[in-house]
């Protein structure tokens, strides 16, 4: 057996030339037909302009100079792929002059190349802002690079400035005005935002998984003495605090939430601290904040010691060698490195049994714990003489309480788990190594998490949009089991990959948000009209006595007609009165038809002839038929001595079918009558579009709700869950019934993993 463990960090490293050869392929792949991709959107632009246009903008002259440039489009795709590839050389030899682009900086500049200069530096500098991040990952990495080929540090061959550079050149013969050059550089622009994410993105991981860029610290190796004396000598990251005595015990525990400060590494092993907390720069705190972490840190891990020791009293953990408890005969504690072995090892095995783990809760720990020993016998430890430390016993039990309130809390399907299991033991080999996975939010791994299970919780993938969502984290979780080890900048890219996917996605549900609430509003118009009409039909017929065909005009086309006004013209208080008085006035006329007044009546029934066939053709009948209904009415009104009676008053309008199967999901039959809280009320009402809540169905399933929306007529409120699904519209009274019963919970985090980690911290302080 090798003497160096599996999963620690190595300098071993591809060859530099075919890295460098590889990201040429790649960049050139994505980028090298961008010039042939411009020319057809421009001239559609050109061709909608024109159709547009006012007469005066003469369009002809860009399509012309366009057209120009479409004949010479194979000869531009092969200059740019020439230009780029120049980029290579010059990065490979930065002395040569192969890799200029352009003339000698003393030569007399035209105005048309100076302006595609001076567009240019605008775009380079764009663009530079905008992939900030990703430029100074791979900017680290190729420095390390050039340092590996024995070249001195050149710029970054795939870099905007190169890109751009490499663009203008095309150009510098070719007759382009203002206009046109404009638009060119727009369609560049919006060409390269396309791909240029995702390049960076592959890259990177190009670059980490050849080993170039692991600790980004200049290509050191991670357990440098002069790496570990530098950490000593830097006294205000929390790394070195958490590294020195009292606060190396408080390391290995988490926050349940910290705004964003930074974390440390577990332990006082300045090397594993520094495998994960090698990610980006380290940042400063105040030894306010320090304390107050420390605290909160100290203070879960208690809690954390505390519930396994109960948990092993009270029979739940078998006081086996697999199991952490301390009273059986002394072990030799377990390094990290060498759990990072282990782990290693069993990274890439199929995830089957964390699968079957987290179908059962409180079983994840465990199972990891025996994955973790089974690896430690084929590395050659014998689990009866070694034991994990108590900070190895930490990193295991919150990775496990974690992934299992994930999977309790957040709506995730059946088909979501492998997805998970999966993860488990890279989250493991984290939270071994950087403990700021737990207190930071801007942790890579963190938002990783976060994305993954935005994209699958309460995804069934019933449309293609979804379907495609549920693939792409499964393959990200893949990637991630396949290229991490010990480089946090694998979960940053895998990030920024899911996280481009759902921006689209969070689009579509702020729309499906959109379209609930109008729905919403639309329903409460609707039934606040039909009340209205109701309420109108009930003082019209009431205890009066009148003629069936009275009756059941007023109870039916009527009340259409009125319910029709209120909800299309219920601004015009002209046309409103005008419905309520043909009401009046039917009324009026079955009274004086009554009493023998026929020539009274006569006049009656001529004014309302023309509103009366209105309010029957808004009924949707045709002329014809409103024509017939007028005449049945003529015909009961024209004899005196019809007969008359009380008519039975029209019933509440019934709840719609998804409106009742909501109510029954979620509030008890009778709620409108169970007391609530006015206090508990009051708190309901002060809730605002954008926060969010736990809401439990009677039949105890939990999912996450936000407030949506707030009815401006009822100001009931809309609760949707994290795909814009409608979940319940239910008032504050109705609220506050519901959070009196424990079935809604105010102040859920955003962010599932800051929900998960509360959900462990409640979970520990019920147990305990």
């Amino acid at each position: 057996m090798s003497g160096h463990l599996h999963g620690v960090v190595q300098t071993t490293r591809t060859d530099p030339s075919r890295v460098l050869e590889e990201i040429k392929r790649q960049t050139l792949e994505q980028l090298g037909g961008l010039p042939g991709t411009l020319y057809g959107p421009i001239e559609e632009a050109l061709k909608a302009d024109s159709l547009k246009g006012d007469g005066r903008n003469h369009h002809f002259e860009d399509q012309a100079a366009l057209w120009v440039l479409r004949q010479q489009q194979a000869s531009h795709v092969m200059a740019f792929r020439q230009h780029v590839g120049l980029g290579f050389e010059a990065f490979r030899s930065p002395g040569s002059a192969v890799g200029g682009l352009g003339g000698s900086p003393l030569q007399l500049v035209g105005e048309q190349q100076l302006a595609f200069d001076l567009d240019g530096e605008r775009l380079t500098e764009a663009l530079e802002q905008r992939y900030l991040r990703p430029l100074e990952m791979l900017d680290g990495r190729l420095k390390m690079l050039s340092q590996a080929i024995g070249a001195p540090a050149g710029a970054n061959p795939s870099g905007p400035y190169r890109l751009v550079r490499a663009f203008t050149a095309l150009y510098s013969d070719a007759q382009v005005n203002e206009s046109l050059r404009l638009r060119l550089f727009r369609q560049y622009e919006f060409e390269l935002s396309r791909v240029l994410g995702d390049l960076y993105a592959r890259i990177n991981n190009l670059l980490a998984t050849a080993g170039y860029g692991v600790g980004m610290a200049g290509g050191a190796a991670p357990n440098a003495p002069a790496r570990a004396a530098e950490e000593r000598r830097d006294r205000n990251t929390l790394d070195d605090v958490f590294d020195t005595v009292p606060h190396r015990e408080a390391a290995a525990s988490v926050p349940h939430d910290y705004n964003g400060a930074p974390g440390a590494g577990y332990g006082g092993d300045p090397r594993a601290a520094h495998a994960g907390a090698g990610y980006g720069a380290q940042q400063q705190a105040s030894q306010a904040d320090v304390a107050a972490m420390a605290s909160e840190l100290a203070e879960l891990r208690s809690q954390l010691h505390a519930w396994r020791e109960g948990l092993i009293k009270a029979g739940g953990l078998p006081p086996t060698h697999q199991q952490p408890q301390r009273s059986m005969a002394p072990r030799r504690e377990l390094r990290v490195e060498e759990v990072l072995g282990m782990a290693s090892l069993l990274q890439p095995e199929p995830p089957d049994a964390y699968a079957r783990a987290l179908a059962v809760s409180g079983r994840l720990g465990e199972t990891i714990r025996d994955q973790l020993y089974d690896g430690a016998r084929r590395l050659g430890f014998n689990p009866d003489q070694t034991c994990f430390s108590a900070e190895e016993d930490d990193a295991i039990d919150l990775v496990a309480l974690l992934f299992d309130s994930l999977f309790r809390n957040h709506a995730l399907q059946d088909r979501a788990r492998r997805v998970y299991a999966r993860l488990v033991m890279p989250y493991v080999k984290v939270a071994l190594t950087d403990n700021a996975v737990f207190v930071k939010r801007e942790h890579p791994a963190r938002r990783l998490l976060d994305a993954i299970t935005e994209a699958c919780e309460g995804n069934d993938g019933e449309t293609p949009q979804d379907r495609d969502l549920l693939e792409r984290a499964s393959e990200i979780s893949q990637r991630i089991v396949c290229d991490y080890n010990e480089d946090l900048a694998v979960f940053e890219l895998a990030h920024a990959e899911l996280d481009a996917m759902l921006a689209q996605h969070r689009r579509r549900i702020e729309l499906q948000e959109q379209r609930a609430a109008k729905a919403t509003y639309g329903r409460e118009r609707l039934g606040a009209a039909r009340s209205q009409a109701d309420q109108a039909v009930r003082e019209r017929i009431g205890e009066s006595r009148l003629t069936q065909a009275v009756a059941d005009f007023i109870a039916t086309p009527w009340r259409h007609h009125l319910v029709q006004v209120m909800l299309r013209e219920n601004d015009d208080p002209k046309r409103r009165a005008q419905a309520m008085a043909l009401g009046d006035a039917l009324v009026m006329a079955d009274k004086l038809a009554a009493e023998n007044r026929g020539r009274e009546l006569a006049d009656q029934l001529l004014a309302l002839q023309p509103i009366i066939v209105q309010c029957l053709a808004s009924s949707g009948l045709d002329d014809s038929a409103a024509q017939h209904g007028m005449a049945g009415l003529v015909r009961a009104l024209s004899t005196p001595d019809k007969e008359r009676s009380e008519h039975p008053l029209p019933s509440a309008s019934d709840i719609e079918e998804d409106v009742a199967e909501e109510r029954r999901l979620y509030l008890a039959s009778g709620s409108a009558q169970v007391a609530h809280d006015p206090l508990l009320a009051e708190r309901m009402r002060q809730l605002e579009p954008g926060d969010w809540l736990r809401l439990t169905n009677i039949q105890g399933e939990t999912i996450a709700v936000k407030v949506a929306w707030v009815s401006p007529l009822t100001s009931r409120f809309l609760l949707v869950n994290r795909r814009g699904v409608r979940a319940l519209v239910a008032s504050a009274e109705e609220l506050a019934i519901l959070a009196a019963s424990g079935r809604l919970l105010v102040g859920a985090e955003r962010t599932a993993f800051d929900e998960a980690m509360r959900q462990v911290r409640r979970h520990l302080d019920r147990v305990i």
